[in-house]
């Protein structure tokens, strides 16, 4: 295990190496890009209904997954498609989910907060907010139940964090210690030059104390801080511990229907120093790990496979009346 080293915020975090602060770049940058071009789709109409995008938000994702195992089941609120794509989903299927054809994920009739893919222990995808925390909590209860070695990782926003839903959530998975890790997505609609850990109790991380369940308040805009936060969760779940509360800061740089939020008046300059892909790009720099050109490479690489899921996507066939009531259980 690497050790750790003071970030940006005065924060522990994680010492990376050069191939792991690679691998969270590229991470990263594909759940960047992916949903720019989701955004543009939904702008042109291709996209119907709600499109919300978790831009600014990859950090809080990426780090927990490469701190999770690939059998440890996840469960997010309606930003989906991060996750999905963190968890090693074909960006064609999930491209073809959001325009609504028959090769995406629920062969085009779940759309953004409907997508589902056991295969790779995803289990959605719910637009209701924070049902995300009991259904997580049902399978931290199954896993244990099962006696299976996993840790269910629930993700949803601080919107949701004080439904009673989530509380009751919280209840039942500390009743019975069970292994699961929820993760509050604290975004801002008007991104800051920082992320500011809070010097009094937060209302969200300290949730959880009522039921004897601890929280930590974590910058999500390093990469390296939630991993090293991730891992004392996971862990702390993994041996019978019970659940944590993660209260990731981070910022929300586009609207829930995928338009850019207001950024308050604030410079570009003042953004990128909160936006999560652009830290890590200059810290790969800084270290000498990749060069500008390398990077091009990469980033171009990168490019490339979202235009090709957009292009495979929209060059797919839609559902056939016939096909819309297949799957649908009364």
């Amino acid at each position: 295990m690497a050790g750790s080293v003071p970030g940006p915020s005065g924060a522990e975090c994680e010492a990376f190496s050069q191939d792991e602060d690679i691998a969270a770049y590229r991470a990263m940058l594909l759940i960047r890009r992916f949903e720019e071009k989701a955004g543009q789709l939904y702008a042109l109409q291709a996209i119907q209904g709600a499109c919300p995008l978790c831009i600014g938000q990859e950090a809080s994702i990426v780090g927990l997954m490469m701190e999770a195992r690939p059998t440890d089941p996840v469960i997010t609120g309606y930003r989906t498609h991060g996750a999905l794509l963190a968890r090693g989903v074909d960006p064609r299927q999930v491209m073809a989910e959001l325009t609504g054809r028959k090769s995406g994920l629920a062969h085009g009739k779940g759309g953004t907060a409907r997508m589902f893919a056991p295969e790779h222990a995803f289990y959605g995808g719910h637009g209701n907010a924070g049902l995300c925390a009991p259904l997580g909590t049902g399978l931290a209860f199954a896993a244990r139940y099962r006696d299976e070695d996993t840790v269910t990782l629930a993700f949803y926003g601080d919107g949701a964090a004080a439904r009673g839903r989530v509380l009751e959530a919280y209840k039942a998975a500390a009743r019975r210690a069970l292994p699961i890790v929820f993760i509050v997505d604290n975004n801002t609609a008007a991104p800051g030059a920082s992320v500011v850990l809070g010097s009094v109790p937060s209302a969200i991380s300290e949730s959880g104390r009522p039921f004897a369940i601890p929280g930590e308040q974590v910058d999500g805009i390093d990469v390296r801080s939630v991993r090293l936060a991730g891992r004392r969760a996971i862990e702390r779940a993994r041996r019978g511990d019970g659940p944590t509360v993660l209260e990731m800061l981070t910022y929300r740089y586009r609207g829930h229907g995928g338009m850019p939020a207001k950024a308050g008046g604030l410079g570009v300059r003042h953004i990128e120093d909160a936006d999560p892909v652009v830290r890590t790009r200059a810290r790969i720099l800084a270290s000498g790990s990749l060069s500008e050109r390398a990077l091009k490479a990469l980033e171009k690489e990168i490019r490339d496979t979202v235009v090709a899921a957009a292009a495979f996507a929209r060059g797919e066939s839609a559902p056939e009346p016939g096909d819309l009531l297949a799957s649908v259980e009364a």
